[in-house]
């Protein structure tokens, strides 16, 4: 596979824009940690409620056991501190929900803005970089012979600005038609140049 142009200043354009988007897709990653990061914090008092009222579930479950301990109405004393136990376990539960939701949405906002980021230039540079490297790749494979460059010089009298066929022979067509090697071999190398190959 041809991965980057032989000539030079589009070879480097080419480097640039890879580059670039490696640059940018980090940036937009750096940006979805610290959006996630900033988001989290949200999730600290689900965390601190889900805590303190399992530590208050603990602490009732102990009085609950201790005052269990009491002959002939431990059970009867026990009983709301059960109740109590369990009121603070429900709270500890939804605090916990709090914290988990926001921990999705957070998650969903770094992902979603990475993503968003990221394609708002690979959506533009990968299908150039994919468009070359699938035409030199094919270029390439027709270059291993010099009766190969009839085919690329009448692509070129097909594709090239008339301006630039001028520059290279008042009769392009004219003289492919008679064999002119030196003619067929400028427009092959327009041709090549613009695939981003070398002779």
């Amino acid at each position: 596979m041809t991965w980057y142009s032989e000539v030079p200043a589009r070879r480097a354009r080419q480097i640039a824009g890879d580059i670039w988007l490696i640059a940018w897709s980090a940036l937009w990653i750096w940006a979805a940690v610290r959006l996630y990061d900033l988001v989290m914090n949200l999730a600290a008092p689900g965390l601190a409620v889900s805590s303190s009222a399992t530590d208050l579930a603990d602490r009732f479950d102990e009085a609950g056991a201790a005052v269990g301990q009491v002959p002939l109405i431990g059970d009867a004393l026990q009983s709301p501190f059960d109740g109590m136990g369990g009121a603070a376990i429900a709270i500890a539960d939804a605090g916990q929900a709090s914290a988990d939701a926001v921990g999705l949405l957070a998650r969903f906002l770094a992902v979603a803005l990475a993503v968003l980021g990221i394609a708002s230039w690979a959506m533009v540079w990968v299908p150039i970089r994919i468009a070359f490297i699938r035409r030199a790749t094919a270029a390439r494979r027709f270059l291993d012979s010099t009766e190969d460059l009839d085919l690329f010089a009448l692509r070129a009298m097909a594709r090239q600005p008339l301006h630039l066929l001028a520059r290279i022979s008042d009769d392009p067509a004219g003289a492919w038609r008679r064999g002119d090697r030196e003619v067929i071999s400028a427009l092959a190398t327009l041709e090549l140049r613009a695939e981003g190959l070398a002779r």
